[in-house]
């Protein structure tokens, strides 16, 4: 596997058995490289506070990304500025070894902050990449989008999955 674009390595030895705090931020090479992995136009700043904090079968990570960034819109395709600020709270735990892996596993909730780890060691910079992308808006919409989104559609009924298509085949000479 490819080392990942924003790594932070901590080893669970260098934890200790007191809660731990501390910053990262992406460099400008991470940021870009980040950036072409999301599908974004740029991310000019990514900023984590955190604190670690040790258990007996996981290790607790929270804190709060802070992000500026660039996305496309999802009608026109133009890039519009995000500011981003998300709180997290994950829980890294040992990787499981799971029968019959080959099959589906169907996670809950809780499972959904869970980051396993192997080899003793924990990857702060990924887990804050995932964060800041979970964070994204899965469709964006930009400061024009309505305007261009009215212009296309005619009415709320043609908004339905084809709607788009027959207003734009309408414009078709």
């Amino acid at each position: 596997m490819d080392k990942p674009e924003f790594s932070h390595i901590v080893r669970l030895s260098e934890i200790g058995a007191a809660p731990r705090t501390g910053e990262l931020s992406a460099n400008e090479e991470e940021r870009a490289r980040l950036a072409e992995r999301f599908d974004l136009r740029k991310i000019s700043t990514l900023d984590a506070r955190y604190s670690l904090m040790p258990g007996e079968n996981r290790i607790g990570f929270t804190g709060r990304i802070e992000s500026d960034l660039q996305q496309r819109c999802s009608i026109t395709g133009e890039s519009f500025q995000v500011r981003l600020r998300e709180d997290f709270d994950i829980a890294f735990v040992p990787q499981l070894e799971i029968e019959g892996a080959d099959e589906e596993i169907e996670l809950t909730e809780e499972d959904c902050d869970i980051i396993e780890y192997e080899n003793g060691q924990l990857d702060l910079g990924e887990a804050i990449a995932q964060t800041l992308y979970l964070a994204l808006d899965s469709f964006p919409r930009g400061p024009n989008a309505d305007a261009v989104a009215q212009e296309v559609l005619k009415s709320e009924e043609e908004a339905g999955p084809f709607g788009a298509l027959a207003a734009l085949k309408d414009k078709l000479p």
